[in-house]
């Protein structure tokens, strides 16, 4: 980071634009995606408001402005990183055409959400903050149900016996490889064969090309 350049400067750009009818602003959403950085490169722990606002290049005060407390600024991360996915899964569920089982494989394996949200370095962090808050807990399973009701939906249709049991274990799969294939992690240069790997495995399974 350049001397004099904060955080903040670093992630415009990274944002979301706004909703129409949203109450998270432009800046609100600037200062939440530091809030993700600070998560992402330095632990869930290390996330307090006088953090934040040294992020921000601003005074606690100013950031007070924005969010009262810490509940609420969790509870308004929380939404906006509900709000990312949930406005890049919609248009592939908003398709005329029933999804293939490999068309919802390839959305979660690209994860274009995570581009915004660092999630190769994100979901790890999610994963243990939501033992200790009920809020992230309620995000993380919100998430994943989505994509298992989808997933199930789409091997009922191609003819599973098990589409239930068989979801899990696709999204167990999928998710699994943040951990050895994401981001800085050892194995990362392998994270497109383990994409081909998984395709040729639908393909042969389920006779999608």
């Amino acid at each position: 980071m350049k001397k004099g350049t904060t955080r903040m400067e670093l992630v415009r750009g990274k944002t979301l634009p706004p909703t129409e009818g949203s109450a998270t602003s432009e800046r609100k959403q600037q200062i939440l995606q530091l809030a993700i950085e600070i998560i992402a490169d330095e632990g869930y722990g290390s996330l307090s408001m006088r953090a934040l606002a040294r992020a921000s290049g601003m005074k606690l005060g100013a950031l007070q402005y924005h969010f009262k407390t810490s509940e609420e600024m969790l509870r308004t991360l929380v939404g906006y990183i509900a709000e990312s996915y949930r406005r890049f899964f919609e248009p592939l569920m908003n398709k005329e055409a029933p999804l293939g089982i490999r068309e919802i494989v390839t959305f979660i394996l690209n994860d274009e959400a995570g581009d915004t949200l660092y999630s190769d370095r994100l979901w790890p962090q999610l994963w243990a903050m939501q033992q200790v808050e009920p809020l992230v807990s309620d995000l993380v399973e919100e998430i994943y149900a989505t994509y298992v009701s989808t997933l199930e939906d789409a091997l009922k249709t191609a003819g599973s016996l098990a589409p239930r049991a068989e979801a899990l274990f696709l999204m167990s799969l999928l998710e699994g490889a943040t951990l050895f294939m994401g981001v800085g992690r050892r194995w990362e240069g392998d994270a497109k064969a383990f994409g081909d790997t998984v395709q040729e495995f639908i393909n042969n399974k389920y006779g999608e090309k």
